[in-house]
């Protein structure tokens, strides 16, 4: 499988307390701080879409 092409550098400003939590997923997970976002993310919009329907880039 090929890599999609990544995006820039995107800043986003997150509560300390929930990055805090974030840390302590990715640790737990064994993965890094930003692909424990990242991961949180891909979840989110599984989530968002298997009730909405596919959103379309």
């Amino acid at each position: 499988m090929a890599a999609e092409k990544q995006e820039s550098p995107f800043s986003v400003r997150i509560e300390k307390g929930t990055m805090d939590k974030m840390r302590i997923l990715a640790k737990e997970n064994g993965r890094s701080l930003n692909k424990q976002i990242e991961f949180a993310v891909k979840q989110y919009l599984k989530d968002y879409e298997a009730e909405h329907g596919e959103v379309k880039p």
